[in-house]
């Protein structure tokens, strides 16, 4: 099968299976505070993520490109919704267009429509640096995401079944890159200890990627003859993943896997996260209605996001990892097993 017609597979097993299960965001209970001493007005969105400014604490993920006109079509939708509301893009995979240069169209789109933008591009960690130059030249890339897909590649028929040697890669293209470099996980969680190895080499932000947001593994085996079914319940939670991460890593954390609303974001913020990515909802949005209603979204989630820190009490978002917040059910326990103490949350803003 080509990378092409692949690339399509999986946005539309995407759409039709959904999620795999809970990000543990049901988990998180924050304290009410009847006394937050705060107007709307006065919140601000702003949020630091290592070198790059975001005028909100949530973007448009990585997710397409490579697929030929379709991806191309998908991604100058999310080009313009993201010019519209000033919110920061990743494309997907740019491994495709490298390898054919006839789909570097369906990449570049993104930064033709969105001259001004924050992009940021996307290869996995088989790249090599001369590669991960060439996705940044590319289309302009402001960052460079480096993606870890261990378990989609063994899922996959037609995977890679070599990992070696990737933690090395990654230094060479942080090292050599004059943009910064995220390393993001698909779907399946990161652990502290792989946190660290990550900040040793050198990486200034990562993306957890937790479990709960589109399951690559499910989607794989909708491939296969057979079905790797251990693989489809595989992985860290992404409120787990937040806190595994900021226990270890001392720069900057996103959120992501299954984040589909403003308190969801507002609740990884919490957590320790500096930004959080979304991705599967938005892709849904743009392809039943279009990239109009994802301005409408987006814009109506930057509302939310104000009212939801006003009554926290929380004036930005670098307040918010001060709230507190009751963690309980699998994340407690997961959390406390780890010997991350779960309990610290509930009393901060005392």
């Amino acid at each position: 099968m080509s990378r092409s017609k692949r690339k399509i597979d999986h946005i539309n097993y995407a759409l039709s299976t959904a999620t795999s299960g809970s990000s543990g965001f049901e988990d998180l209970t924050f304290v009410h505070q009847s006394l937050p001493d705060l107007s709307v007005d006065e919140v601000s969105l702003h949020s630091k993520l290592g070198e790059l400014n975001l005028s909100s604490p949530f973007y448009i993920n990585a997710m397409t490109g490579g697929g030929g006109e379709k991806t191309e079509k998908l991604n100058e939708g999310f080009a313009l919704a993201a010019k519209e509301t000033g919110l920061m893009l990743s494309v997907g995979s740019q491994m495709a267009a490298i390898k054919d240069s006839s789909e570097r169209r369906s990449y570049s789109i993104t930064r033709k429509v969105n001259p001004k933008g924050i992009i940021v591009g996307n290869l996995g960690s088989e790249a090599t640096l001369d590669q991960a130059k060439a996705a940044v030249d590319m289309i302009e890339a402001d960052a460079l995401q480096i993606h870890l897909n261990v378990i989609q590649e063994l899922a996959m028929p037609e995977g890679d079944r070599s990992f070696t040697g990737a933690l090395g890669r990654i230094e060479k293209i942080v090292t050599g890159l004059e943009v910064p470099v995220i390393v993001k996980e698909t779907g399946f969680g990161m652990s502290r200890e792989t946190v660290k190895k990550l900040e040793n080499a050198g990486v200034s932000i990562i993306d957890v990627g937790g479990y709960g947001g589109t399951n690559f593994s499910r989607i794989e085996n909708y491939r296969q003859q057979r079905e790797l079914t251990f693989f489809n319940d595989w992985g860290i939670t992404t409120t787990a993943s937040i806190v595994e991460a900021k226990s270890s890593f001392s720069s900057s954390v996103i959120a992501s896997g299954g984040i589909k609303n403003s308190l969801e974001v507002i609740k990884a913020l919490s957590l320790g996260a500096d930004a959080a990515g979304i991705a599967g909802a938005f892709l849904k949005i743009v392809i039943d209605e279009g990239p109009e209603a994802l301005v409408e979204e987006i814009q109506q989630m930057q509302r939310e996001q104000k009212v939801i820190m006003t009554a926290l009490g929380a004036r930005n978002t670098e307040q918010l990892k001060n709230t507190s917040v009751v963690i309980s059910g699998p994340t407690y326990h997961w959390l406390k097993s780890r010997g991350l103490e779960p309990e610290r949350f509930a009393v901060r803003s005392t």
